[in-house]
C-alpha cells in the first residue's frame, strides 16, 4: 500500500530549507536568501500546522527564532529604562542602602553622584551582606564598596555588549544616550532573556500580589508593578505610553517629569489618575490608581 506522502511533505520541506541553508553556509551558495532566512522559513514550516515529531519542541523553535534576530538588537532595546532605575547616592548611609536592597530585590544597584546622569559605579549585595554577617562596625557610607561599571552607547549591539561584559567580568553596564546621560542599565540577565524569554525566580512576585482593587473601584499598587500587567489586570489604556518605561513607578516619573512627591496626583491621558501614596526623594514605592470620572477606561 503506497505511503501517504502528504503527512511528511511539510516536514520534508522544512528540513529541505534547513539543509539548503547549511549548504549555503558551508559551500558558499549564491542564492539570494541568507542562511538566516532559510532557517527561519524552516521553523515557520513546522509552526504552520505541522505536528510536533519530537525533533524540536515549540519552546526550542521559539528560542531559535529569537536567536536568529538576536544580533539585530541593541543596548537601548534590552536595558532597564532610566525612569525604572533603582539607584543609591554615593554618600548614602549604609543602613539606608540595606533597606533599598531589601525593597528592590536586586543583587546589584547603580551608584550615582548628585544626579542619575552621573553614575559612578555599582554596589553588590554580597559586599553589604558580608558586613551584616560580621562583627565589624557598619561603615557610615557605602563609598568603600563601590565597584567600577562599564559604560556603553545605546547603539551598541547586544553581541558586542555581551562580549564586553564577559571580558570585563561584570554583570551590569550603564547605557549612555547621545549626550552621555544615563539612558538605562543592562544586566546579563536582560540579555539572556532576549533569547529564552522572561526569567522569574522565587523572589519575583505575582502581578496580582502587587495590585489590589478597593471597594470604590480604585486600585492600590506597588510602584514596581509591570505596566504590561497593569494594562492586563486594570485597564489596557494604562499601558499606552510613548516613553520607554516598564513599571508603574516609571510611568509616574514620566507623567510628572521628575520624581513625584507623596500626595501628588498625576493625570494619565486616558483619564486615570495616579496618586503617590509612598515614596522618598529618589523614588516612588506605592501608588493609588483612580479611575476616570466618566467611567472610561473601566
Amino acid at each position: 500500500m503506497p505511503e501517504d506522502s502528504s503527512s511528511t511533505a511539510p516536514a520534508e520541506a522544512g528540513g529541505g530549507r534547513f539543509w539548503k541553508g547549511l549548504r549555503s553556509l558551508l559551500f558558499g551558495d549564491t542564492d539570494d536568501q541568507t542562511l538566516r532566512d532559510e532557517i527561519e522559513a524552516a521553523i515557520e514550516d513546522y509552526d504552520d500546522g505541522v505536528e510536533d515529531d519530537g525533533d524540536l519542541s515549540p519552546v526550542e523553535r521559539q528560542m531559535l527564532k529569537r536567536l536568529l534576530h538576536f544580533g539585530e538588537t541593541n543596548a537601548d532595546h534590552v536595558c532597564v529604562p532610566r525612569a525604572d532605575i533603582i539607584a543609591v547616592e554615593e554618600k548614602e548611609e549604609f543602613d539606608s542602602v540595606v533597606k533599598t536592597f531589601t525593597e528592590a530585590g536586586h543583587s546589584r544597584l547603580p551608584v550615582y553622584r548628585d544626579t542619575l546622569d552621573n553614575v559612578i559605579g555599582m554596589i553588590h549585595v554580597r559586599d553589604v551582606f558580608a558586613v551584616l554577617a560580621s562583627d565589624e562596625p557598619r561603615p557610615p557610607t557605602i563609598e568603600s564598596f563601590i565597584r567600577d561599571p562599564i559604560y556603553v552607547p545605546e547603539s551598541m549591539g547586544v553581541l558586542d555588549l555581551l562580549a564586553q561584559m564577559q571580558a570585563a567580568r561584570t554583570h551590569m553596564a550603564i547605557v549612555l544616550d547621545e549626550y552621555s546621560g544615563t539612558e538605562g542599565i543592562v544586566t546579563i540577565e536582560d540579555i539572556v532573556e532576549e533569547i529564552v524569554g522572561e526569567i522569574e525566580d522565587e523572589h519575583d512576585e505575582e502581578a496580582a500580589d502587587l495590585l489590589t482593587k478597593t471597594p470604590n473601584g480604585s486600585w492600590e499598587a506597588e510602584a514596581r508593578a509591570e505596566l504590561d500587567d497593569v494594562a492586563e489586570i486594570v485597564d489596557e489604556c494604562l499601558g499606552e505610553i510613548d516613553e520607554d518605561v516598564d513599571t508603574l513607578g516609571g510611568l509616574a516619573f514620566v507623567l510628572a517629569g521628575r520624581v513625584p512627591e507623596q500626595g501628588d496626583r498625576l493625570d494619565h491621558p486616558s483619564g486615570w489618575q495616579l496618586e503617590v501614596l509612598e515614596g522618598d526623594s529618589k523614588r516612588v514605592t506605592r501608588l493609588k490608581l483612580h479611575p476616570p470620572i466618566d467611567g472610561k477606561g473601566d
